[in-house]
């Protein structure tokens, strides 16, 4: 049998045995997934589930379906007739029959958490766009889903799943993998943006955020590090790529200079080692646009490990070092939900992951962007009060780091100077707190202790 996602995809249509999806979520992600879904005969979105029911009905308009294909009044009648059913309840959604897997796009990890747990107890699949949960406690969910022969993957066209291809492109060409990563706009200030100064830095105008939908704290988790910690995170829990002892560098970097800033400093480059994770910059340090920057896209670096290999690295055009032995490819742009279906075919229909955590490897820490008093209230990602930052999970569990992921409307119980880590002595928190027994469980699972 012809095993391309295509064939398979035409076979189920030709059968009338749709493969059946829920979404959970009516975001920006989401919606570029449901302009496409619409087009690929043989995938039914079954339901989409989202707190307002409205913001669905406007997602889909804008995604270009008629009013008809959404006009299933339950999942009863969305199974039978093909159409789709908007409701806000997650959970009525992962419970309905026959559907096949879900996709997990709400992009808060409590829920994100709660959604897998639930989809695991009725055998769905995951496609897991809400990274932050993945970071938060992705490799316990994994290895929960594996064991009840469910697959738990990473979202194509969003970078971490990109990266992890590219990673395991150079893997099977026989390549030592040196670095893998992105690329984003980063100047050491903007660890310190906060909601209120987030469009300064974007240069965006107050009558340009009045007329777009912005939510100012998502904004600023990209720009103040976050989101790139979390992204790299999970990538070195997917490939097994270590983070550097410090985190995340930020070099300024364009596409040209990859293979000579993402080697090891022992090599003349950036990195504190080589099997590693980074994002480079598109801004250099005073604020200068790099040449030929890598803002939207993803790389890997790799090394020759003879001179035959370095000398074809030559032959057929590759950029390389000074040495001629690292050299990298790239992908300019990504797409994030346009992508998406690529993650959903290829785990309902072959059962295979765009990524997926296998291990404990890297972890990000809430770090306090000012100096922060007793009482205070965290505020979580892209917030006023901490960003997160990439550590080696080892040194996360021995300082005791608080995960940015449960940073969120937690009390300190004491003063915390700014640029400093927040631990889990330094907070007011709730063990028995589903998302808190969860992470305490993964590191319980994953430390040190587990390993002998």
């Amino acid at each position: 049998m012809n095993n391309d996602l295509t064939n398979l995809l035409a076979v189920r249509a030709a059968e009338h045995r749709p493969l059946r999806v829920g979404l959970i979520g009516a975001g920006k992600f989401g919606t570029m997934f449901l302009a496409q879904a619409r087009r690929l005969k043989g995938l039914h979105v079954l339901g989409v589930a989202d707190l307002n029911p409205q913001r669905v009905r406007a997602a889909l308009a804008r995604a270009g379906w008629p009013e008809t294909q959404f006009a299933a009044k339950t999942l009863a009648e969305a199974r039978s007739s093909g159409a789709t059913c908007i409701l806000d309840d997650a959970a009525a959604l992962i419970a309905t029959a026959e559907l096949d897997l879900i996709i997990e796009a709400t992009g808060v990890p409590a829920a994100g958490i709660a959604h897998v747990l639930l989809a695991i107890d009725y055998g769905r699949h995951i496609v897991m766009v809400n990274v932050e949960a993945d970071a938060l406690a992705g490799p316990l969910l994994a290895r929960r889903a594996a064991e009840a022969g469910l697959i738990y993957s990473l979202a194509y066209g969003d970078q971490p799943a990109l990266i992890c291809e590219q990673v395991e492109w150079a893997r099977m060409c026989g390549f030592e993998v040196v670095a893998a990563g992105k690329g984003t706009r980063y100047l050491p200030i903007y660890h310190q943006s906060t909601p209120a100064t987030v469009w300064d830095h974007y240069g965006f105008t107050p009558e340009q955020v009045a007329r777009g939908d912005f939510n100012p704290q998502m904004f600023n988790s990209f720009l103040d590090g976050t989101k790139s910690a979390i992204e790299m995170a999970a990538v070195a829990n997917a490939t097994g790529l270590t983070p550097q002892p410090d985190g995340l560098r930020f070099p300024a970097c364009g596409v040209d200079d990859l293979p000579h800033i993402c080697r090891p400093q022992t090599d003349g480059g950036q990195l504190a080692h080589g099997g590693t994770v980074e994002v480079v910059s598109s801004l250099e340090r005073d604020g200068r646009p790099v040449f030929r920057d890598l803002r939207w896209g993803t790389y890997v670096t790799f090394r020759a490990d003879n001179d035959y290999v370095k000398q074809c690295f030559g032959e057929y055009g590759l950029i390389t070092d000074s040495s001629g032995r690292y050299s990298a490819l790239y992908r300019p742009a990504h797409l994030i939900g346009l992508e998406l279906a690529i993650s959903v075919l290829r785990v309902g229909l072959r059962a295979e992951a765009t990524g997926a955590p296998n291990g404990f490897r890297g972890d990000v820490a809430a770090v306090t962007k000012r100096a922060l008093a007793a009482e205070e209230l965290l505020d979580g990602e892209g917030g006023y009060t901490v960003y997160g930052q990439l550590m080696p999970a080892a040194d996360s569990l021995r300082r005791g780091a608080l995960p940015i992921g449960l940073a969120h409307n937690l009390r300190l119980r004491r003063p915390v100077a700014a640029g400093q880590l927040v631990t889990w002595d330094d907070v007011q928190y709730e063990p028995t707190n589903p998302s808190v027994r969860m992470r305490r469980l993964m590191e319980k699972t994953f430390g040190p202790q587990a390993q002998g």
